[in-house]
């Protein structure tokens, strides 16, 4: 084990990437508050080409009114283990043949969702508000929410539990 391991053994990940807490807009971090937007993304295989341009003006529009903007894409991320393992504990204590099917049938159809969310995406935008009062963080973050909707993109600001 290195030194660095051994330096950031019993470090929490939110420790090592600098989040303290959740705020009223987004989650204040050692570097200012992040403010999250999630984005319901556009089926461009569907557009025509005139149709892409204009996203990819729109999308510039809003890169151009707020330069500072972050773009990032995450996986969908749903734990199933812990319902699959006790589904299967509960198929080994179960005597009941019906049941025990019925059981296996759950296992599959969670193995289906979790497949199928492997392939799901989330695009946010990012916004940092750095040394900003809570007042300030929540005019930006409207701020924001206002010109992103103006230019054609769904979205809104996460709550804290999305």
């Amino acid at each position: 084990m290195s030194n660095k391991q051994k330096k950031n053994k019993g470090i929490s990940v939110q420790d090592l990437i600098g989040i303290r807490c959740f705020s009223d807009y987004g989650i204040k971090t050692n570097f200012g508050e992040l403010l999250f937007y999630i984005v319901t993304p556009t089926n461009i295989s569907v557009l025509s080409h005139t149709s892409i341009d204009e996203k990819i003006r729109e999308l510039m529009l809003v890169l151009s009114a707020v330069p500072d903007l972050e773009i990032t894409c995450t996986d969908s991320a749903e734990l199933f283990e812990d319902n699959k393992s006790y589904l299967s504990d509960r198929m080994a204590s179960e005597e009941s043949p019906k049941i025990k099917e019925m059981l296996k049938q759950d296992i599959r159809f969670l193995d289906q969702i979790q497949l199928e969310m492997a392939t799901a995406r989330h695009f946010m935008f990012v916004a940092r508000c750095k040394g900003m009062n809570p007042h300030q963080v929540f005019e930006r973050a409207n701020s924001i929410n206002k010109i992103i909707s103006e230019q054609g993109f769904d979205c809104h600001r996460m709550s804290k539990s999305e």
